[in-house]
């Protein structure tokens, strides 16, 4: 099934890509597959099809599925981080695609200086502004990039975003659609060690859309996988 699922959900991002204005070839976005509940048997399968990037959303499930996972990939902490496991996160993950406030930007490059990492992260931005979500605000981004862009063990390579949960799932479009519109104006800042190559957004109920709007990175877990086991 999972064959399947995600052969399923490479044919939908080849079609999202046609409907894009800019030629975008399939090898340019990145699928990360979400495994946040799902074994290591389910994640063994998936990988064994081609995934080369796994999501997680906690760092304990990470580390533990880590130990034994017997697979080299890529793993990408996509759940929000509290500052007091910047250490644990900087040891496991690759990419932190969730900074949300410089506190945490600062510790995380305090925690890769230690064991001489340059940690890629991507900031994330609440552009829908909800209180339930965490996240920079569009005005905030300028003052924040810039301090965060000298810091030498951080290397911000690009933006995250989450929409709105809405029930009609084309409600997205026009969120993602001025996602894409301030990521374009940021890569045109001046950056020290910054660099906008990155745009996270999408999940398995709106990847499509974020894909035709502009995104080069969707998280799909459910898609893939079905339904989380809590």
């Amino acid at each position: 099934m999972i064959k399947e699922n995600l052969h399923d959900v490479q044919d939908k991002i080849k079609a999202s890509l046609a409907k894009r204005t800019s030629v975008v070839s399939a090898d340019e976005i990145t699928l990360i597959a979400v495994t946040k509940n799902h074994d290591v048997i389910a994640m063994r399968e998936a990988i064994d099809e081609g995934v080369v990037c796994i999501g997680e959303n906690r760092i304990q499930e990470a580390a533990g599925k880590a130990a034994i996972l017997d697979r080299k990939v890529q793993w990408h902490l996509i759940g929000h981080l509290q500052t007091n496991k910047a250490k644990q996160a900087v040891n496991l993950f690759d990419i932190i695609h969730s900074i949300d406030s410089e506190k945490l930007a600062e510790q995380i490059n305090k925690e890769a200086q230690k064991i001489g990492k340059v940690q890629e992260v991507l900031l994330q931005v609440n552009l829908a502004r909800e209180e339930s979500k965490f996240g920079f605000f569009r005005e905030e981004m300028p003052a924040v990039l810039a301090k965060i862009d000298q810091w030498e063990n951080l290397h911000v390579c690009g933006l995250m975003c989450i929409a709105p949960n809405y029930e009609d799932v084309e409600q997205t479009r026009p969120l993602f659609r001025e996602m894409y519109g301030f990521y374009q104006d940021v890569k045109k800042m001046q950056f020290k060690t910054a660099e906008m190559k990155y745009l996270s957004m999408g999940m398995s109920h709106d990847y499509t859309i974020a894909i035709e709007e502009g995104a080069n990175i969707v998280r799909v877990g459910t898609a893939i996988f079905g339904q989380r086991q809590y």
